[in-house]
């Protein structure tokens, strides 16, 4: 009885806990349907479970979400791709649905599912089933018919076909402003699977129609439609058809439709070619970098430095550059901040003798900028400038901003600047970092903040590496040890860290004679969390020194520690010891 009883079991279970008023517990027993589909078999899968979940479709929507979620990976639990149909009708139900993020995965699931079916399942089960949702009454299952065509097109016979390109077209024209938004985002995908007498003849049609819809959402996602159907047309197509529609949309009366353009016309620059780029493009774009919106110019100059590559030198610091200029001194702290982030990049593009005479004025109108972002953005990006001037000439105009941020009162900035010194110092060369900034990363060891003085612990074991052991020997080990003295006790472990950090690059020699005494005398400190800290700092350097360093000067100074009336340095010190006694059995 008990072998019969069992497979019922889970199906059983699986409706009390569907209809259960606890939505963990039904959401909990829909993230175990590939369990459950294990236990009840292939055919029962199909016969009893799928049937099931299609009539369960009015629950919560997270329950939705995720039954449309696990169906889409259900295909080898029906038996594989020849039962893969099975799994459409309850995706059909759910793409009719309120919520939108359930409609979106059961689309996404249906086109996993579909990717995978055979033609002729696609043919007699899948494209009817765009048609019904096409033809639904209700527009969340015409919105959702959209996301379907590309992959029902393919497979279907060739009246099929033309009637599915008449659907879309219907779709495109649709009484909703959400069908015709879902049509417009979905033209791209669609009009790939097309063939090109088609794509030419009916598919342009169907995006001239949403080019030109009253309603901007609509039109914003037509743009996006440009890119994608430039790069599927013919280059003299492209000119003929999608050029004219950007050039228009780029002075459209809504701002976020010339905000897409904005964002896009780079791709759509690589569509047309280079001369429809420099006679019809240039205009636009010029337009988008002095437009009234300040999302906009944020999105154009965005694309300032990809866009210049496109063009030769003598267009950029033509028709370009002025632009720039005006971005450079923009009242919107944002614009200026998305130039800075891109305009060292139009250095390699213009030359050296443009950028010393057009670009440098403007690198240094935007160091000294208000707004602490515009300043880091340009430094971050120095090397671009470094290759085409040379570094006299950058050096010279750079290091007032960098000091002036170094001493900035949001400490966030200090952090970001300390973050970019050791790429300064690769690019300004050590003599110029002895002389300007050498002070500046002793000065951030006594910063008031934590995370600062931890930033310039690990800025000076780069610093090292960077410049070597005998340079850290000469700049950076004398003022690190000096302020081990130091009367507060967060400063001494900040020369403990940066001890730690500096050993493995400073090898056995130095950190014997010069670095371990220092940590030694600081296990005498008064301070609990000093000498556990040194305890930490013992531990990270005795793989470094020989072992009879380890057995006559750390392991005493550790065996002391582990004396100590503090529970925590008793702790770390006999971590310590624990550790060299680890190593030590083991080699």
């Amino acid at each position: 009885m008990s072998v019969v009883e069992e497979p019922l079991y889970p199906i059983a279970v699986l409706i009390d806990e569907l209809k259960n008023d606890d939505i963990q517990l039904r959401l909990n027993s829909i993230r175990k349907l590939s369990t459950i589909a294990r236990a009840l078999g292939e055919e029962r899968t199909r016969r009893e479970l799928i049937p099931f979940l299609g009539e369960n479709n009015d629950d919560d929507d997270e329950v939705l979400l995720a039954m449309a979620e696990e169906l889409g990976v259900f295909v080898p639990f029906v038996g594989g791709v020849e039962h893969a149909h099975v799994l459409l009708p309850p995706l059909e139900t759910l793409c009719t649905v309120e919520e939108t993020c359930v409609r979106d995965k059961a689309v996404e699931s249906l086109c996993r599912i579909g990717s995978q079916m055979r033609e002729s399942d696609l043919v007699e089960y899948f494209i009817p089933l765009v048609k019904r949702l096409a033809a639904g009454e209700w527009f969340t299952a015409r919105v959702s018919s959209c996301g379907l065509f590309h992959i029902a097109y393919p497979s279907a016979p060739e009246m099929s076909k033309t009637e599915l390109r008449s659907i879309y077209n219907q779709l495109c024209q649709d009484d909703m402003p959400m069908v015709r938004r879902s049509a417009a985002s979905s033209l791209g995908k669609f009009a790939a699977t097309v063939e090109y007498a088609h794509l030419k003849a009916d598919v342009m049609t169907i995006f001239e129609d949403l080019t030109k819809d009253d309603q901007d959402s609509v039109r914003l996602l037509a743009v996006e439609g440009c890119a994608s159907l430039g790069k599927l047309l013919e280059p003299q197509d492209c000119v003929a058809h999608v050029l004219p529609v950007i050039v228009n949309f780029s002075q459209d009366k809504s701002w976020r439709v010339r905000y897409m353009v904005a964002n896009q016309l780079y791709e759509l620059c690589e569509a047309v070619g280079p001369e429809p780029t420099r006679m019809e493009l240039v205009p636009a774009y010029v337009r988008l970098l002095r437009d009234n919106e300040a999302e906009v110019r944020i999105a154009a100059a965005g694309k300032v430095t990809k866009f210049c590559r496109i063009l030769n030198s003598d267009l950029a610091i033509q028709h370009i550059l002025p632009c720039v200029k005006e971005l450079s001194t923009d009242s919107s702290q944002h614009v200026r901040s998305a130039l800075a982030s891109v305009i060292m990049g139009m250095a390699p593009v213009l030359g050296k003798d443009a950028t010393i005479e057009q670009l440098l004025p403007i690198f240094l109108s935007l160091l000294k900028d208000e707004f602490p972002d515009v300043r880091l953005n340009i430094i971050s990006k120095l090397d671009q400038v470094n290759q085409v001037i040379g570094i006299d000439l950058l050096s010279q105009s750079l290091l007032p901003a960098i000091v002036e941020l170094a001493e900035d009162r949001h400490w966030r900035v200090r952090l970001a600047i300390i973050e970019y010194i050791p790429l300064l110092a690769s690019q300004l060369g050590v003599g110029f970092f002895d002389d300007k900034l050498g002070a500046l990363c002793m000065q951030w060891l006594q910063d008031k903040v934590h995370s600062i003085r931890e930033a310039a612990a690990n800025n000076l074991k780069r610093l090292a590496e960077e410049f070597g052991p005998e340079w850290a020997m000469q700049h950076i080990i004398p003022q690190v040890l000096e302020m081990i003295s130091n009367s507060h006790y967060l400063y001494r472990m900040t020369v403990l860290h940066a001890i730690s950090l500096l050993a493995p690059v400073m090898g056995s020699e130095i950190t014997c004679s010069k670095l371990l005494p220092v940590v030694i005398t600081a296990s005498k400190d008064r301070v609990p969390n000093i000498k556990f800290n040194v305890a930490k700092v013992l531990e990270s350097i005795f793989p470094i020194v020989d072992q009879s360093v380890v057995e006559k000067t750390i392991r005493p100074s550790l065996v002391e520690l582990s004396e100590d009336p503090d529970v925590d340095v008793r702790f770390f010190s006999n971590h310590a010891l624990q550790a060299i006694d680890h190593v030590m059995m083991s080699s």
